[in-house]
């Protein structure tokens, strides 16, 4: 490992880009990115060094930690490069560089340089050299990246400076008593699992699955210690109860296994051996009960491989999200290394996925990870009718060598499992239907934007022809109109809840809004499955009754004539019993039904 930068250029083999461009990546093309995110976290950590030579600071110097860091890699390089490559690692590097630039806050700023030092014990820890520091302590705690965390028990609070020293494995920290003298502990990090002396060492969590074929399990961090796991902000350790912990392994374990697809990669397949850290983000405990989807999950263009996520109750919505996040960190990656968008941050363009207007980075990162997602749903619609196929053949064979004794039962299983089959099969068909609908509209915007550069143009352009494909593809009719019903209401409530009434060249050209607030989509999830027995206005459009829907949302604008949800509703489905030229006109600027607002 070294800080100085080499003149040969990284060139991405054309394949490769292709398969990115296509919104998928093979193992090949994954590593591709980690080397130059590798590349560029060197060059970055070799400025902010730069940076910090003059720090005052009461720790040791950070020339010497960077001097036992390369030690340590020359002894023991794999290890010291999963340390440099760990997702918590960019963060820290890129929250660092923001700080000593004025734009970001956060502790001192020679406690938040300290973190270079625990790297370096980290990383001497893997190699068994002998090193000793002055490091920060907070609250007693010493954060070990890619290990774990020490904890002095009956140790001063806040900030304070101890002593931490490495040989032969063993690590011994010492920092100030609470009331006075010195408190002191020792721990072998790589090879407890605990802590001796009650919880003075916490390990940190993994999680694990098995490859494709059933082969030797492989692990991704579960990090709930590192104080640079979030995306920018400094964070305090909030390590997860053993319950909750293990639930993450039971969800993660079944997720994988649903990822687990032979063939050749695509858009929606990812090997979970490429991701690198999972952040469990909101909750601690098991109590009380996740939402069966994911309510919020995140990732980092500073922190590649990595995601935050609350878990959610459903391994399937765990795999969709794992899917997602992958693809931003592909795309962050892509955007390191070449020139995509001239974009000047404007938020005014629409994103089928987003309540808010949205700038062009934002729209590309979107249609980036939605063509996954649309890839994901894909797969889970061949599964699904690949299970029907097979069960209605178990079926057949098992109807000629029934006798009667059995045949009622069998028939009531049979029945049972039929329909669940066949709610996946819609299920899965409305999502594909919606994020392939919903990813072409953006990438049309994209292109048609006149800001991709050649390599921008490039890569949309792949995404446009992933899609153009997955379009002549069959979905189930039902799942389709409610597809295109469920896109048709998201983009008219967004125009009545974000766009002024005015005349407009182009998307871009559009006035919003003063008075423009959150709004939360309830119809993207709502419209997944056909209500059997619809009494909401929105229930009676998802089952295909446009004219009951109709009259349930025109009791509601009776008496609030703008409200935008049932205006949105009401829209959508009188354009379905009556389309024509007006229709397509109320679809495509809905807010004309509205007062002229204010221009902003």
């Amino acid at each position: 490992m070294t800080s100085e930068q080499h003149l040969a250029p990284l060139r991405m083999p054309d394949r490769l880009f292709a398969e990115l461009a296509a919104g998928g990546g093979s193992a090949a093309a994954v590593a591709f990115l980690e080397r130059a995110e590798r590349a560029g976290r060197l060059l970055l950590l070799r400025t902010l060094l730069g940076h910090l030579d003059a720090l005052p600071t009461p720790l040791t110097p950070v020339a010497e930690a960077w001097r036992v860091l390369k030690e340590a890699a020359e002894k023991c390089p794999e290890p010291v490069e999963r340390l440099l490559l760990a997702p918590p690692t960019g963060g820290w590097i890129s929250h660092m560089l923001r700080r000593v630039h004025g734009t970001a806050t956060g502790p001192p700023l020679w406690a938040e340089a300290g973190h270079l030092s625990a790297l370096a014990l980290s990383a001497s820890l893997h190699a068994g050299t002998e090193t000793a520091f002055d490091v920060v302590l907070t609250d007693g705690r010493l954060p070990l990246p890619g290990l774990g965390m020490v904890q002095l028990a009956d140790a001063r609070e806040g900030l304070t400076v101890g002593r931490a020293m490495t040989a032969g494995g063993e690590l011994t920290v010492e920092g100030p008593g609470r009331t006075n003298g010195s408190v002191r502990v020792m721990c072998r990090p790589l090879r407890q699992r605990s802590g001796t002396g009650g919880d003075a060492w916490l390990p940190l969590r993994t999680l694990t699955h098995t490859g494709p074929g059933g082969e030797a399990a492989g692990t991704v961090v579960l990090e709930d210690l590192d104080p640079y796991r979030d995306l920018d902000d400094h964070l305090p350790p909030a390590r997860l109860d053993e319950d909750e912990a293990r639930e993450w392994q039971r969800l993660f374990g079944e997720a994988a296994r649903i990822l687990a697809r032979p063939g050749t990669p695509g858009p929606g397949r990812v090997d979970p051996a490429m991701i690198r850290a999972i952040v469990p983000f909101g909750r601690t405990g098991v109590s009380p009960p996740p939402l069966p989807f994911v309510q919020v999950s995140a990732s980092s263009g500073d922190s590649f491989g990595g995601m935050l996520i609350v878990r959610p109750a459903s391994a399937l919505a765990l795999a969709e999200t794992l899917v997602h996040e992958l693809q931003h960190s592909k795309l962050a990656a892509l955007l390191h290394l070449f020139p995509l968008l001239e974009d000047d941050r404007a938020e005014r363009f629409y994103a089928p996925w987003r309540t808010d207007p949205r700038h062009l980075t934002g729209l590309l990162h979107g249609a980036y990870a939605f063509t996954g997602v649309a890839g994901f749903w894909r797969d889970r619609l061949a599964d699904a009718q690949n299970a029907d196929a097979q069960h209605a053949d178990a079926q057949n064979a098992d109807a000629r060598n029934a006798d009667a004794q059995n045949a009622d039962s069998r028939n009531v299983d049979a029945q049972n499992v039929g329909a669940q089959s066949a709610e996946a099969i819609e299920r899965a068909g409305y999502f594909f239907a919606l994020r392939r609908l919903q990813s072409r509209l953006a990438v049309r915007t994209l292109l048609t934007s006149g800001r991709l550069t050649v390599q921008g143009h490039a890569l949309v352009s792949g995404l446009a022809r992933t899609l153009d494909g997955w379009l002549r593809e069959e979905v189930p009719p039902a799942a389709l109109d409610r597809a295109r019903t469920a896109a048709a209401l998201h983009r008219t409530e967004w125009r009545l809840r974000n766009v002024a009434p005015a005349p407009a060249a182009g998307p871009s050209d559009l006035r919003f809004r003063p008075d423009r607030t959150f709004w939360p989509d309830t119809r993207t999830h709502g419209f997944a499955t056909r209500p059997t027995v619809p009494r909401t206005a929105d229930e009676h459009l998802a089952a295909g009754d446009a004219a009951a829907a109709l009259v349930r949302y025109a009791d509601v604008l009776a008496d609030a004539p703008a409200e935008p949800h049932a205006l949105a509703g009401w829209i959508v489905a009188r354009t379905s019993l009556e389309p024509g030229r007006a229709a397509r006109r109320m679809l495509a600027r809905p807010e004309e039904l509205l007062e002229p607002s204010p221009r902003v």
